[in-house]
């Protein structure tokens, strides 16, 4: 176990190697390894343990009655799944956790996370406090989604997108973390439709793209580019 990599996670914030060591020692953690494509938790599953990625990544995914599938997010190593279902009773899973790459998790029994044991960890109060923040970050992103899927058209999600990723990343040459087929499902829109725009965007001189590689053109703000 890399108790130093998991000491600079957001989840470990402020503890040092030997008290993620000491922590997950009290918390019972249990490591496991996953396959391109393994289901790690189906829609429809009550789960008590949250997930930390320790590589590789997954995708989190809804799927409707009519098998279209929606991509929520894509998260790797060092971030944090499952964490507000496995605080809830008896709440079923509205997504899938899916292994895009070989990916090894640690798995946290929440119950064990939210209530101090009688060793009085050290450092298990303040993780109680980073998993609120890991929590406010995920409302964030879910509305970031919201925010690009908005626009009634495949450009202004695809503008919308690519803008929060070139002042993310403070240039206008930047990688996604998503293949077309994600990048389609993340946007909710036809993948055949997602190339076509892309094609012309690419024809207008607004951008070049590269498989997941884009460069953006004429960006006026001195701040990014």
């Amino acid at each position: 176990m890399d108790y130093l990599f998991l000491s600079k996670t957001i989840l470990f914030q402020g503890a040092s190697p030997e008290e993620v060591r000491t922590t997950l020692h009290c918390l019972g953690a249990e490591t496991r390894s996953y396959q391109r494509g393994s289901i790690v938790y189906h829609m429809g599953d009550v789960v008590n343990s949250m997930g930390i990625l320790l590589s590789g990544s997954v995708s989190i995914e809804n799927d409707d009655v009519w098998g279209n599938k929606s991509i929520l997010d894509k998260i790797g190593p060092g971030q944090v799944f499952a964490e507000t279902y496995a605080c809830v009773p008896n709440e079923p899973l509205m997504i899938s956790i899916v292994a895009t790459e070989p990916t090894e998790i640690l798995f946290l029994d929440m119950s064990r996370v939210l209530n101090i044991c009688s060793n009085a960890c050290d450092f298990h109060n303040k993780l109680i406090r980073n998993l609120l923040s890991v929590s406010l970050q995920k409302n964030l992103s879910l509305s970031r989604r919201i925010f690009h899927t908005s626009s009634k058209s495949i450009r202004g999600r695809l503008l919308s997108y690519l803008s929060f990723q070139a002042t993310q990343q403070g240039s206008c040459d930047f990688q996604i973390p998503f293949s077309r087929q994600q990048l389609a499902d993340y946007l909710s829109v036809d993948r055949s439709a997602l190339s076509n725009e892309l094609g012309k965007m690419q024809k207008e001189g607004l951008l070049q793209v590269e498989r997941n590689h884009f460069t953006l053109i004429g960006i006026q703000s001195d701040d990014i580019c």
